[in-house]
C-alpha cells in the first residue's frame, strides 16, 4: 500500500472534483466525476448500488483516481488502487456529511427512493503527483 502524502490529503480536504475510472466487462475503462474525501491512507467516496462503477468495482477492484487542486489547476494527483471496502454502514451519514462539504447542505439532496447508498474504500498502490 502506497500512503497518501500530506499534501495530497490536504487536498482532499478541499472541496475537490476527482474521477474515479473503473474497468468494463469488456475491458474498457468508465469514468465518473465523484466527491471525495480520505480515512488516513484510504481514498473514499460514496456511491449507490447498481451504479455502472459499484457494479464495475464488485467485478474488479482496480481502480484509478485523479484531481486537481482546485486552488492550483497544475497540481494534479492521480492515484492507482484497488477496492478494499464497499460499506453500507453509515453510507447515508456519509453522503450527507460529503453533501454538507460540497453543497453546505444538511442532506444530501439527490437520494432516490429504495437507493441503498456505499461508503468506497480504495486503498493506493501507487501515488502520483
Amino acid at each position: 500500500m502506497a500512503s497518501l502524502p500530506d499534501g495530497v490529503k490536504a487536498i482532499l480536504d478541499k472541496k475537490t472534483f476527482a474521477y474515479v475510472a473503473t474497468v468494463n466487462p469488456d475491458g474498457s475503462p468508465q469514468a465518473t466525476p465523484v466527491w471525495v474525501d480520505h480515512d488516513e491512507d484510504l481514498v473514499v467516496f460514496n456511491t449507490a448500488e447498481g451504479r455502472i462503477k459499484h457494479r464495475n468495482i464488485l467485478n474488479d477492484p482496480h481502480v484509478a483516481v485523479s484531481f486537481v487542486d482546485p486552488d492550483n489547476p497544475y497540481h494534479m494527483v492521480a492515484i492507482q488502487g484497488r477496492v478494499v471496502d464497499l460499506d453500507t454502514e453509515d453510507a447515508d451519514e456519509h453522503i450527507d456529511w460529503l453533501a454538507n462539504k460540497y453543497l453546505g447542505v444538511e442532506t444530501y439532496p439527490n437520494r432516490r427512493a429504495g437507493e441503498v447508498r456505499v461508503i468506497v474504500r480504495v486503498e493506493p498502490t501507487q501515488v502520483t503527483g
